[in-house]
């Protein structure tokens, strides 16, 4: 019974923002679970595209690059065992596909997309590159604001991301982000998508659970 409280709340609150997003310029989608966001996210994409996948959680937990790969889609995507020098090739790569398949580090209820990145592959992509660019985000990436939206990045986000890739970096330690000067530092990119770019189809999947970091 209260599971369906839940789920009403978050949806009314996806609503919400799925309309902000929209009177951005984005195109905005709801889902009520990944398996729907999963449907969405494969019909949006046409047949005989490239697709590039940036460094994104949400995107494997949805099992998005093996069921592309499956239907025969050339999949671009650098989180591979390789060399640095071949990882930045792939990077590079990415940038130049058909379709972009992302996150967002946050989502704010107003209708922005609020990044930080370590090396700004992904944030290129979304900005200009490829023809389509979707977003998908998990309801635990709402924020009211901005402000929120950069907190939750750096305090939230980017710490779990360096546990991923086990770095020792001091937000790792400390569990908060202390505007470090580490050499492996990941938060060297700050990009906020107030409203889509103008030669950018943006789409923006929000979905009714909790994805990625």
């Amino acid at each position: 019974m209260w599971r369906g409280v839940r789920e009403w709340f978050w949806r009314v609150q996806l609503e919400k923002t799925a309309e902000a997003l929209r009177a951005n310029g984005f195109t905005a989608h709801v889902a009520l679970d990944r398996e729907e966001a999963r449907r969405i996210v494969l019909g949006l994409i046409p047949e005989g595209s490239t697709v590039g996948v940036g460094g994104s959680v949400t995107i494997r937990e949805l099992g998005l690059i093996e069921e592309l790969e499956r239907r025969g889609y050339r999949v671009i995507h650098h989180w591979v065992k390789a060399p640095p020098e071949e990882v930045d090739r792939l990077r590079r790569l990415e940038l130049t596909a058909d379709v972009f398949l992302c996150s967002a580090n946050a989502v704010t209820l107003d209708g922005k997309l609020v990044n930080v990145d370590g090396v700004g592959n992904r944030v290129a992509a979304m900005i200009f590159g490829p023809r389509r660019v979707i977003v998908v985000a998990g309801r635990n990436k709402l924020v009211r604001d901005v402000g929120e939206g950069l907190w939750r990045a750096k305090n939230v986000a980017a710490i779990m991301n360096w546990r991923r890739l086990g770095l020792d970096n001091p937000c790792v330690k400390l569990g908060r982000c202390v505007d470090c000067d580490s050499p492996t530092r990941g938060c060297n990119v700050v990009v906020i998508l107030e409203r889509r770019p103008l030669r950018t189809d943006v789409h923006v999947v929000l979905v009714n659970e909790e994805l990625g970091f």
